[in-house]
């Protein structure tokens, strides 16, 4: 084998060697660590819809990619590897510098309260100051409001969450909106939303800096479908019905 073709037989092998990436070729991917509903296998939830959609009326495919652990989502897309993330607070930039933020908003997510034995308003933290508490552990939003209270319990997981309730061993839950209204309807759960929010965040899409030229275009493009119905269309599809079932 001549040095020629023995470097042609390491790239090859070195090509082979990377990992595959859903949305390889003319597919842009945008990650998340969210899931259902605004995620789904199928593809069909709202943010797989509105991201396909949004990138479909500026002539590009576009999809979301879910990972379980969003620290390597968000390492990805600041990397390169993916192409950007699909729905983050403001402000990550500070932090990946990869990243830029598209402006126009793709939601509010809402930080609630669920109970099954108690109703009242929560129009500030102080409302569940009489309650035993439950939230996810590492949500900061949580974690940063209730502060030292010793009467807070912390689990790994949504479906520990939300048993908790079932079994009674906690007043209320902390979650965010949507996915809270899905679980409680996985679960079978009579699980009452309680209002207002205690939270709300903006939450945006992230393209890596070498998608500059799209961020306004991306920006645009969902402002558009805001006016012209489309956006509302798909919110009334995919997660509004979650809040008719209640």
């Amino acid at each position: 084998m001549t040095v020629r073709q023995l470097g042609v037989f390491i790239c090859a092998g070195l090509l082979l060697a990377l990992p595959a990436r859903a949305g390889a070729g003319d597919t842009l991917v945008l990650n998340t660590g969210v899931r259902a509903p605004y995620t789904q296998p199928d593809r069909s939830g709202f943010l797989d819809r509105l991201v396909a959609e949004v990138f479909r009326r500026i002539g590009m495919k576009a999809e979301v990619q879910v990972y379980e652990a969003s620290e390597r989502a968000m390492q990805n897309a600041n990397g390169g590897i993916d192409d950007g993330i699909a729905m983050r607070i403001k402000g990550l930039e500070a932090q990946y510098p990869n990243l830029i933020r598209v402006p126009e908003k793709v939601i509010d997510n809402d930080f609630v309260a669920y109970s099954r034995k108690h109703n009242f308003p929560t129009r500030n933290w102080d409302a569940l100051a009489y309650y035993h508490v439950a939230h996810i552990i590492g949500w900061k939003v949580f974690e940063n409001a209730l502060g030292e209270r010793k009467d807070v319990t912390r689990v790994r997981n949504v479906e520990q969450l939300f048993e908790l309730l079932r079994q009674d061993r906690a007043d209320v839950i902390l979650y965010e909106r949507w996915q809270g209204l899905w679980w409680s309807r996985q679960m079978a759960l009579e699980a009452r939303l309680l209002e207002p929010p205690l939270a709300s965040q903006e939450m945006f899409i992230y393209l890596h800096r070498k998608h500059e030229p799209l961020v306004g275009k991306v920006a645009t493009t969902l402002a558009a479908m805001k006016k012209d119905g489309s956006y509302k269309r798909l919110f009334d599809e995919t997660l509004a019905p979650l809040a008719a079932r209640r």
